[in-house]
């Protein structure tokens, strides 16, 4: 942990994102003896915050607990017959509008973990600054299994009990994609809600994550994870922070090991490598995971398997497939959990031999894994943070949404023309000559790509600083998950506050 001055593109595999769950998450539980129930560990986090604030406890109750959840049960024809499926809408604060948070499709979800996920929500739109409270969706189904047609019809049919219960809307609570649902699935919602509102001019502001055609935003796609490569990068850049943890500033040469290849890992580890200089020296997936200590060729491990159709027994690294959890246990700099909650636990913290975690998965790490790791002074840089890239972008195709306009369109040219001029201007004072090369790259206007990096970047940067500042201020306050959860908490409390709810 940071100590103080004074004493959370290759898309996700259906069937290997199924088999993990199972996979990891039984491998996780088998040796642990503690609550590894979600909505009682972020209860727990939430709680080991508040002690350090000075609010009335009915203000601290109010923003801990769940406003309302909707559990409806709805039929959908699955070949000859029908089959009843289960699907759930938590809103966890509506200290502003509109609600915002993905929808999960799972076999295994429950109410429990759709209001902890909600609740992460609230947190994760604070602390970074967005002006959404917090909500999640879930529909129990195994969509790695299921034929595309029922998925549409079961997606079509849990939008409509949205819409008829009021909860979805451009200004109302507003979806996005999460495990086991994505740009497909963020489409047919979009055009069922179109057509069960018929002309509303911000519609397909109804849901974000949509395909770039049907009003989405590039860069979507990579969002989390390159805000994860962003968090990092924050992080080790302050030279005396770093120091603790026996590392150099920055991400150039670090080795970073990633569980879980599906979006998030996928684009993190690219980001990681191509763009910061990082060696990816380790890859997990439900299966077995990829070794060398060199570093993972990713383009040639992408184009592999896409065609073998798994990255096991790669050429350009060492395939291991006895516990394949055992990935979380390689020596590295940085571990990069980007698959499930309870990865981290008791039954394993033990044997981790990383500087850093970084949580690009929701609860990767159990709060008694945690307080290990601290103890152990591994910096663990908390998911409510780190994996706020995908609602801080969702938020940027909301508002674009909203305007009717693709950012940049108006201003493109104008600074292109302006940063040629400025080129030219160089050149005839100081008598250099910049290449054809060089003046296409400085002279380019900024496009939609540029400005969605740039918003996340600046995003990034300016929440994990008051973190840390939170961190140096507060004596009470020894670890950055505490410090977000503080952050975000003053947030919703200041809202509430501002609205007059409690006088």
């Amino acid at each position: 942990m940071i100590r103080a001055a004074d004493p959370g593109p290759i898309p996700e595999s259906r069937s290997r994102a199924l088999l993990s769950w199972k996979g990891w998450t039984s491998m996780a539980r088998s040796q642990a003896t503690e609550d590894l129930n979600l909505y009682n560990i972020v209860s727990r986090q939430f709680d080991r915050a508040a002690v350090s604030l000075r609010f009335p406890e009915h203000v601290l109750q109010q923003i801990k607990l769940c406003n309302n959840i909707y559990e409806f049960q709805f039929p959908v024809r699955v070949g000859k017959r029908f089959e009843i499926f289960t699907g759930w809408r938590a809103e966890h604060s509506h200290h502003r509008k509109p609600l915002k948070g993905g929808i999960r499709y799972s076999e295994h979800v429950d109410a429990d973990e759709v209001k902890a996920l909600s609740s992460l929500m609230t947190f994760k739109c604070a602390l970074v600054n967005v002006p959404f409270g917090g909500s999640k969706g879930a529909v129990r189904i195994n969509p790695y299994t299921t034929p595309p047609e029922v998925l549409q019809r079961v997606t079509r049919r849990y939008t409509a009990e949205l819409c008829w219960k009021n909860f979805i809307g451009p200004g109302i609570n507003v979806p996005a994609p999460d495990m086991g649902t994505g740009e497909r699935e963020m489409a047919w919602i979009a055009d069922t809600y179109d057509g069960l509102n018929h002309g509303g001019l911000d519609n397909f502001a109804c849901v974000t994550g949509k395909p770039i055609s049907q009003g989405g935003i590039v860069g979507r796609t990579e969002a989390t994870g390159r805000g994860v490569v962003y968090g990092v990068r924050e992080a080790l850049s302050y030279p005396s922070d770093v120091r603790q943890f026996g590392l150099t500033p920055g991400l150039e040469g670090k080795s970073i090991v990633i569980q879980g290849y599906g979006n998030v890992g996928s684009h993190a580890a690219h980001i990681f490598a191509k763009e910061e200089g990082a060696k990816i020296v380790a890859i997990g997936e439900w299966n077995g995971y990829l070794v060398n200590h060199d570093g993972i060729d990713l383009d040639a491990l992408d184009a592999y398997r896409t065609e073998a159709g798994t990255m096991l027994d790669f050429p350009g690294a060492q395939t291991v497939r006895d516990d394949p959890i055992k990935v979380l246990e390689l020596e590295c700099d940085v571990l990069v959990p980007a698959a499930l909650q309870n990865q981290i636990t008791l039954a394993n913290v033990d044997r981790l031999k990383c500087k850093v975690v970084a949580e690009a998965a929701n609860g990767p790490t159990t709060p008694d894994a945690e307080e290990k790791l601290n103890k152990r002074n591994v910096l663990v840089i908390p998911d409510i943070y780190l994996n706020s890239g995908g609602v801080t972008v969702s938020y940027f195709e909301w508002t674009k949404n909203l305007g009717h306009i693709r950012f940049g369109r108006m201003a493109k040219r104008l600074s292109g023309h302006k940063e040629s001029q400025m080129i030219s201007a160089v050149e005839r004072v100081t008598g250099a000559t910049f290449s054809p090369e060089e003046r296409r790259s400085l002279g380019r206007g900024a496009d939609e790509i540029d400005i969605v990096r740039s918003g996340l970047e600046g995003t990034m940067v300016d929440a994990y600083r008051e973190i840390r500042d939170t961190v140096k201020r507060k004596r009470q306050v020894r670890d950055l998950r505490t410090a977000a959860y503080t952050v975000a908490i003053n947030k919703v409390a200041s809202s509430y506050e501002k609205l007059g709810i409690f006088p």
